[in-house]
């Protein structure tokens, strides 16, 4: 697996537009780049957050939590109770500094008026997004109630009061979204698995309007995850896609040319 992403990392790294937009065509995409990605993230956000992941890397604490979807270094575990030092997991599971800074861009320009995330894990993520947005609300969905509670500890920490945690699988809560306002973010980083993956994505398509921004993590995680991001490029409602590595971007707006875009992030 890990071999897998290295390979996947050279060949973005070939591949991927320059980071300043030099060679996009699409002026939607290229304005993205430059007044969005290449932004700066306020830098008390990223204060913030980053004290709470140095206390959670620092807590040597094993708890017994349920996992409902995650994966291994060495190959998917199946669902069920897991052991781990809160140290581990914060140090393994979250997304890093530079990704959590994107969210915040991203949530900063399109996160109104709703963010759906599906995967809260200790909430670094989500307090990226919460912070940058603080006047809209945020709904992130924690499978391990163990997590959930400190996660909530961390939102408490911060002073983050837009952030609602919901707690349960994906598919007993994702069908509840559709009573609510159409999300402007969705960020998906909750499962490794192929088939839920893509039933969670189909959902949300269902429920999202066309300014609505699907944001996949890991899609280079193992070869099953890069399956899920190439099925999803094909969507009919996808209109434009863009890959920073890490992350998958989807779009649903009409009106700007079809394309799959692999920038340098």
């Amino acid at each position: 697996m890990i071999f897998h992403r290295a390979l996947k990392y050279l060949n973005y790294i070939l591949l991927s537009r320059h980071r300043k937009g030099h060679g996009i065509h699409s002026p939607f995409v290229f304005d993205l780049i430059n007044r969005v990605l290449r932004n700066k993230t306020d830098p008390d956000i990223v204060i913030t957050v980053e004290k709470i992941r140095r206390k959670l890397i620092a807590d040597k604490r094993i708890i017994s939590f349920l996992d409902l979807g995650s994966g291994s270094e060495t190959g998917f575990q199946k669902p069920g109770k897991r052991s781990r030092r809160i140290s581990e997991i914060a140090l393994s599971s979250p997304v890093t500094p530079k990704y959590g800074a994107f969210l915040a861009k991203m949530a900063s320009e399109f996160g109104k008026p709703l963010i759906i995330e599906l995967g809260t894990s200790f909430g670094i993520s989500t307090m990226y997004m919460a912070a940058a947005c603080k006047d809209v609300k945020v709904i992130t969905v924690e499978g391990s109630s163990e997590i959930a509670q400190i996660a909530r500890d961390n939102f408490a920490e911060a002073g983050m009061q837009n952030i609602t945690l919901m707690e349960g699988s994906f598919d007993e809560i994702l069908p509840d979204f559709g009573d609510e306002m159409k999300p402007g973010i969705v960020f998906i980083d909750g499962n490794h698995r192929k088939e839920p993956v893509l039933r969670y994505f189909n959902k949300i398509a269902e429920i999202s309007g066309p300014e609505t921004i699907v944001i996949l993590d890991d899609i280079y995680y193992s070869k099953e995850m890069e399956e899920v991001w190439q099925e999803i490029k094909l969507n009919k409602k996808v209109s434009v896609t863009i890959d920073i590595f890490r992350m998958g971007i989807c779009f649903f707006r009409r009106g700007i040319n079809p394309n799959n875009y692999v920038i340098r992030y």
